[in-house]
């Protein structure tokens, strides 16, 4: 049966570089996003390959897509790569946006990975991979909330590891630094220009980048590797 990967928020940005990847790599990718239709549009008609427009911080919504998904093939690897930021400092952070932030980019990740964990657990095998953030590593001003939910993925990530390493099953966790995508691109340049000075490779990654680490966590040669943290940041945040 073919082997099927799921990449939430995998229809631009980071995440369709990580579709794209795995496709290459002979997946069939199911690519989830929740607002961008003409994205999603678009990847789909340069593919071929599947998209599924849901919220993946509903638990509901998310076992009827692993249930729909499941019908491509077996789920052999999940990347938990959706996530969204309110930023704001926190004496002045409206309670919704601490919430919105937690539930998308963390509870997220718990709703995914209990749809479908049971599969790979049967199956022996499986690929968690969560996109996190050097901010959820060493913290950031204005993202309480973000850096919150980062870095309880890291903590999510061990844990689960733990629980399906006998199984066959590894969870893993990248940790981008600052990535060229339209976000970074959209920011003011001058801030831009002091972040790139921090970076001691002198310039922002590429999402292809983050995708190549994804490739390789995904396949069979990273068995070994379980509860992981890889930092691709350019040399930004050292730990």
């Amino acid at each position: 049966m073919s082997k099927v990967a799921i990449v939430t928020g995998g229809t631009r940005g980071i995440g369709k570089e990580i579709s794209l990847q795995l496709i290459a790599d002979g997946f069939i990718v199911a690519a989830i996003y929740h607002g961008n239709d003409k994205a999603a549009k678009e990847f789909k008609e340069e593919t071929g390959h599947h998209i599924f427009k849901a919220d993946v911080a509903d638990y509901t919504s998310c076992e009827k897509l692993a249930d729909k998904i499941a019908k491509l093939g077996d789920i052999a690897v999940l990347v938990n790569n959706a996530g969204i930021t309110k930023d704001g400092m926190l004496h002045k952070m409206p309670e919704q946006d601490w919430h919105s932030v937690i539930e998308t980019n963390l509870t997220s990740c718990y709703n995914m990975c209990r749809a479908v964990t049971a599969g790979m657990r049967d199956r022996g095998f499986g690929r968690i991979i969560n996109i996190s953030s050097i901010n959820g590593q060493k913290g950031q001003l204005g993202q309480a909330n973000y850096a919150a939910a980062k870095a309880g993925m890291l903590g999510f990530t061990k844990a689960l590891a733990l629980e399906g390493a006998r199984k066959g099953m590894t969870v893993n966790a990248i940790c981008p630094g600052y990535i060229k995508t339209d976000m970074t691109e959209a920011m003011d340049s001058a801030v831009l220009e002091s972040i790139i000075k921090q970076i001691p490779v002198g310039r922002m990654g590429k999402p292809q980048e983050i995708a190549n680490v994804v490739s390789f966590l995904a396949s069979k040669k990273a068995a070994f590797i379980t509860g992981a943290t890889i930092s691709a940041n350019g040399g930004q945040y050292m730990t």
